[in-house]
């Protein structure tokens, strides 16, 4: 294994980061994650979603956007066999510097409450679950299936 580089990503790299997606257990995939609105989510928020390579190969990512007073961490995944070798807390510590330094020092992220596996890995870097919260969502009709 090569040295891990962690860098923005940018829509040449969606291609690599769907096909992780596509094979990472527990990750939700909706017809949001197609290109195009990848495309203009990287756009609205510059600088703060980040990919992991070994060298040409992406073997992680991460996606975070804000809405002015809080970040939103979603898609955060590593490859299977690069798991706990601290590629995920690196990603997460890149998303969390990118927020302080456009001065938001809050961030939340949504796990699948079946996925173990996540809010594990979220409570041991020092996440914690809210239990004080109901998260509700509105559909617009804009997508085949609701998110």
């Amino acid at each position: 294994m090569t040295e891990i580089t962690i860098s923005a990503m940018t829509m040449a790299d969606y291609d690599e980061a769907m096909a992780l997606w596509r094979i990472t257990e527990g990750m939700g995939l909706r017809p949001a994650d197609e290109r195009q609105h990848i495309a203009r989510y990287l756009a609205r928020n510059p600088g703060l979603s980040f990919v992991a390579r070994d060298g040409d190969r992406l073997v992680g990512t991460v996606l975070c956007g804000h809405d002015g007073r809080r970040g939103y961490l979603q898609h955060l995944a590593v490859e299977k066999a690069y798991r706990r070798q601290g590629i995920g807390r690196a990603l997460v510590s890149q998303v969390l510097a990118a927020l302080r330094a456009i001065d938001i020092n809050k961030c939340h992220l949504f796990v699948i409450k079946t996925n173990v596996q996540a809010v594990d890995f979220w409570q041991r870097i020092g996440w914690f679950v809210r239990d004080d919260l109901v998260t509700m969502s509105y559909w617009t009709g804009a997508f085949d299936d609701q998110e």
